[in-house]
């Protein structure tokens, strides 16, 4: 608007008279008629004073103003990384609404522990040879600081992916392997195998993420000198070792012939039993296999400890056996031992936990395991929190990459997030009869954009594997959504349900955690650790 025009509107809004020639004054108007009375200021509201939203919005914003930032670097004595694998952005706002209302409430409102750290920001996922990526090429760059390609762990993009001859001079150094060279304690805890692309990124080095155990590896790097990530465990910082390991994934470290205690046998085919000579290589080391040992584990007199606590990846949370030799221990029980045990040390530690069966559940197309499992890492992220200080340990959540998972429909505010949609009428009243389709079928409100699609079961989770894909609109009328054994529907129907490319959160507090900040590329979270603990000076210096 020019200067003119807004000069013109400012007077018609005041009512100014527009300028003419000058003229007689007119005689007086007759008095008008009595206005009405006002209205009492007391009927009015003084929304900033009595408007809940308001007022936390106020609150928030006053929280926020008093942060202060410590970006000192070197700052950081501990650093703890949690991975929720394929926890996308969907997946945290559908186990949010979940563990709400769980716990009575409308769900919307909750939060998740780590969605109250005072620092965000996103990452983008993609691998250097692929949009969307896998778990080995992410969690390298967020280890290394360096991106490299699909199915690689831990090498740089030069090695042809499952050839052992192309790793020469490709091995990239990670974050548990500095914090171990500059004398720091070191922790790599996982629900998935421990040999499983994320954790295994941590320690190992391999052109294939496949290549757990000895029976793993092809002839060729059989003769080029690669050794599985299992050995490569026991290799670790020239043999001085990690101080705790705890997941699932036991096959990997005993022999072929032996029997373990749910009665299934190992997979090497060596001979070694990686897990006895865990016991004979270090001191004060211990080996558990189920949570009641895990409990009885004596983190005093403990420098060593390896839980693997089945055969292949741990049992989803919501299936989770407390007792016997199945028994587990949850991803809260794991991290806070670990942190017992970590924080002896008075140089500090650097501890990775990984949530890895979120991403196992959507691969399924089965949501209420994924969501459990989601609200399983919050417990674990809140108990670090308050065993830690965020004065000296930076603290991160992040993923290694999403899932096609969508929360859609116009469900009404507080509708069962694995139920059917309820909408509301053109008043704003929740609707009795559930939303429909273009065909008059009702529908989910969490779904998958591709994957194995409806099923109902009995069990529900990997059982889905064992049934065809089925493609098109299933009646839901008469099916229980909310069953754990529910599987959602797809659009596309696939053999297993795929990883999506879009960015992922990156929650933050303590020294550094402001440095997570906007968009930025994945293997910003390593070089944000670096800089915290100062991990590379430490390490050339204690060399």
């Amino acid at each position: 608007m020019n200067k003119k025009l807004l000069v013109l509107s400012l007077a018609a809004i005041l009512g100014l008279a527009a300028c003419g020639s000058d003229g007689e004054n007119g005689t007086d108007g007759s008095a008008g008629t009595p206005g009405t009375d006002g209205t009492n200021g007391q009927n009015g509201k003084d929304w900033s004073a009595v408007n809940q939203w308001f007022i936390d919005g106020q609150n928030r914003v006053a929280t926020a103003q008093s942060l202060t930032q410590n970006n000192q670097a070197g700052a950081a004595k501990n650093i703890i990384l949690f991975v929720g694998d394929g926890m996308g952005v969907s997946t945290v706002t559908a186990a949010r609404i979940l563990e709400g209302q769980l716990k009575g409430h409308t769900g919307e409102e909750n939060s998740l522990s780590f969605e109250t750290l005072p620092h965000l920001g996103l990452a983008k996922t993609y691998n250097v040879d692929g949009q969307t990526p896998d778990s080995a090429g992410t969690m390298t760059a967020m280890v290394t600081g360096v991106k490299t390609d699909v199915g690689v762990i831990s090498q740089a993009e030069g090695v042809t992916r499952g050839n052992c001859a192309s790793t020469s001079g490709q091995n990239l150094v990670t974050s548990l392997e500095l914090a171990a060279m500059a004398g720091l304690s070191t922790g790599v805890v996982s629900t998935a195998r421990i040999t499983h692309a994320t954790p295994a990124a941590a320690y190992a080095h391999a052109p294939e993420r496949n290549w757990e155990a000895d029976t793993n590896l092809p002839a060729e790097a059989v003769t080029n000198g690669c050794k599985d990530i299992a050995a490569q465990l026991l290799d670790f910082n020239q043999g001085k070792g990690i101080n705790v390991v705890m997941g699932g994934g036991r096959r990997a470290f005993i022999p072929n012939t032996t029997v373990d205690p749910e009665g299934k046998f190992g997979k090497r085919a060596d001979g070694r039993d990686l897990t006895a000579e865990w016991l004979s290589q270090y001191s004060n080391a211990a080996y558990v296999t189920d949570r009641d040992s895990f409990l009885a584990l004596d983190t005093a007199n403990t420098d060593h400890a390896l839980g693997l606590f089945n055969s292949s990846h741990m049992e989803y949370d919501y299936d989770r056996v407390t007792s016997g030799v199945e028994g587990e221990p949850s991803l809260a029980e794991m991290t806070a031992k670990s942190i017992d045990i970590l924080r002896k040390n008075n140089k500090g530690f650097v501890l990775i936990v990984e949530a890895g069966r979120i991403d196992h559940a959507h691969h399924a197309g089965n949501a209420a395991r994924a969501l459990h499992d989601t609200i399983a890492l919050s417990e674990a992220v809140r108990v670090a929190m308050e065993k830690t200080s965020a004065s000296d340990t930076l603290l991160m959540v992040t993923a290694d990459h999403s899932h096609v998972f969508t929360i859609a429909g116009y469900p009404t505010r507080g509708n069962p997030i694995l139920g059917l949609v309820k909408s509301n009428d053109a008043n704003g009243v929740p609707t009795v009869t559930n939303s429909t389709d273009a065909n008059g079928m009702p529908y989910t409100t969490v779904g998958y954009a591709n994957g194995l699609g409806f099923a109902s079961l009995e069990t529900g989770g990997d059982e889905r594997y064992n049934y065809a894909a089925i493609a098109g609109r299933v009646d839901l009328n008469y099916t229980n959504t909310q069953s754990a054994g529910f599987h959602q529907e797809a659009l596309v129907p696939l053999g297993s349900e795929t990883h999506a490319g879009e960015d992922v959160a990156i929650f933050a507090r303590g020294p550094g955690a402001s440095l997570i900040q906007g968009t930025v590329e994945q293997n910003h979270i390593f070089h944000v650790m670096n800089y915290a603990a100062d991990l590379v000076n430490k390490a050339t210096g204690a060399q």
